[in-house]
């Protein structure tokens, strides 16, 4: 975060972009869905502020602590959101990262340039251990997803049924766009590699 301007600005467009498609999925019928995707979106657009190269924007170290406000209270909300699902303990791993690495930044001497920037090498290094995994685990998982997708879309010998609706197109639009799996697992699986681009400079 806050490094050179190229990568630094390919992780703002990656961000940006993930958080905007998140803001977009709230508006599904399952409020399930809805919660899931203001957090994704919360945590996209939090990190593509902090993507920002810092020869364009240097915030001063009251910004960091207000990161680790906003942050720890969104994991606060996911573990109390996980009581009912497990898959809500990513959101509060994420926003622990977002809170520690908020925290690193306000007490390096830089304040927001990354060399500046040393965090603590055990929780660093678990958190690119988590991370990696989620990543590899989510784009194992997605494959799948995808082909099931397009030999639904192809609506080709053996596509299974679509619930709740006839072939292919119907089908999708009764399911709703905002909550198919393989586009809100993209959606995790973007911001996850975003994640171990922001956590390795420290």
């Amino acid at each position: 975060m806050h490094g050179p301007a190229s990568p630094g600005w390919l992780l703002v467009a990656l961000c940006a972009a993930t958080g905007a498609y998140c803001l977009l999925r709230m508006r599904s019928s399952v409020e399930e869905q809805r919660r899931a995707a203001g957090g994704e979106a919360l945590m996209g657009f939090g990190m593509a502020a902090m993507a920002v190269p810092a020869a364009v924007l240097a915030p001063p170290g009251w910004v960091w602590a207000a990161y680790a406000v906003v942050f720890g209270a969104a994991g606060l909300r996911a573990l109390w959101a996980a009581r009912s699902g497990r898959h809500h303990l990513h959101h509060v791993v994420g926003a622990a990262a977002m809170v520690y690495m908020a925290v690193v930044m306000a007490a390096s001497p830089a304040h927001g340039h990354v060399h500046g920037a040393s965090g603590t090498p055990v929780l660093t290094g678990a958190l690119l251990l988590y991370f990696t995994g989620y990543v590899l685990l989510t784009g194992v998982r997605l494959i799948p997803v995808v082909a099931v997708a397009v030999a639904v879309a192809g609506g080709g010998p053996g596509a299974p049924p679509v619930p709740g609706g006839g072939a292919g197109a119907a089908g999708r639009a009764a399911a709703g766009w905002g909550d198919r799996p393989e586009l809100a697992r993209a959606c995790r699986l973007s911001m996850a590699i975003a994640m171990l681009a922001m956590l390795l400079p420290l």
